[in-house]
């Protein structure tokens, strides 16, 4: 643009030149002149948004997310660069915003069972209650559930590091997924949710498996899928109304031992909007827990991990349209089909 516009400029001067009889010279300088200016605003529309873009670059470096460099509508290189800096700027506020919520999730998630059993160990030191069945019991729960989250956070540091090769095997569905209600049932008979609202135990939501046909086969891998159903149910009973229901239900997918699971509940559901995060890492979401806020226990990760389980094995996971609470489907693809 710089070389045609000099280039018109002076053909333009010459002309003018030629009909008034003006000295060469005179339009020679002219031309300087002009060709100078024009490069000057070329220059300075170039040099600008570099500038702006070296100023936000220094600022990420130095932990300043929130600024962001105008010109990413620009239809040009420039734009472009615009654009990739913006969306860096935004995924490194992201992985800022999830450390901070990891810290903070973790600290209060090892807070409450580490001040419980640490309670609970001075008073039989102290000989204020004595080391009976009881008392042991209680302190056993408490470090079943620094176990469990312990075996979340190391669950997401193998999603991260990519290092779980799926171990998929044909398995019949009915007695798989029973199995897995029973687990739930039993963690929920032993488990006590701490918070500062109290004490609350979800022993009052009913689990219904629904399985057809009763014959149903399915191939993926056993643990991966035991993380995806019990993540789901877990999420379910937390938000389930007094005496509610959870349903399970599994269905022969379009493939060769392909599954097709549904998870439904009877709580307050997930709103449209927050429907895409729902399966991002420490979203907890904005639906009101039935006993209080903060009194799930749960660290924001179970519906990550399970998104992460099915990912592996190339399916799909969402929250489906539902009259009714939150339903969530699963899609396993079954035995890959080979290529030729």
């Amino acid at each position: 643009m710089l070389v045609v516009v000099s280039v018109l400029i002076t053909t333009g001067l010459l002309m003018v030149a030629l009909r008034t009889e003006t000295e060469l010279r005179f339009i020679t300088v002219f031309s300087m002149i002009a060709t100078l200016l024009i490069t000057q605003f070329v220059a300075h529309g170039l040099t600008a948004p570099l500038d702006e873009m070296n100023t936000v670059a220094k600022g990420i470096s130095h932990g300043d997310y929130t600024r962001r460099v105008s010109g990413a509508d620009r239809r040009d290189e420039l734009g472009d660069l615009a654009s990739t800096i913006n969306r860096m700027a935004d995924d490194l506020e992201a992985v800022d915003r999830h450390r901070k919520e990891l810290v903070a999730n973790v600290s209060h998630e090892l807070r409450t069972p580490i001040a419980a059993l640490r309670a609970v160990l001075e008073n039989v030191v102290d000989g204020v209650s004595a080391a009976d069945p009881e008392t042991m019991r209680t302190a056993l729960k408490q470090t079943e559930r620094l176990g469990r989250l312990v075996e979340t956070l190391l669950d997401l540091s193998r999603l991260d590091n990519g290092v779980l090769p799926l171990k998929a095997r044909r398995f019949e569905v009915w007695p798989y997924l029973s199995g897995v209600l029973k687990e739930a049932n039993l963690a929920a008979s032993q488990r006590t949710l701490s918070s500062a609202s109290g004490n609350h135990t979800r022993t009052d939501v009913h689990l219904h498996l629904d399985v057809s046909p009763p014959e149903l086969t399915a191939h993926a891998d056993a643990e991966r899928l035991h993380q995806v159903v019990a993540n789901l149910i877990d999420n379910a009973v937390k938000h389930s109304p007094p005496h509610g229901r959870v349903t399970v239900r599994a269905r022969r997918g379009h493939g060769p031992e392909s599954l097709d699971l549904e998870i439904q509940d009877e709580g307050p559901g997930i709103p449209e909007p927050e429907r895409h995060r729902v399966f991002e890492r420490f979203n907890r979401g904005s639906a009101p827990s039935p006993h209080g806020p903060g009194s799930d226990g749960g660290t924001g990760l179970g519906l990550a991990i399970a998104s992460w389980a099915v990912d592996l094995h190339g399916g799909r996971i969402g929250v489906a349209e539902s009259v009714r609470g939150c339903l969530i489907q699963v899609t396993l693809p079954g035995i890959p089909r080979a290529r030729g």
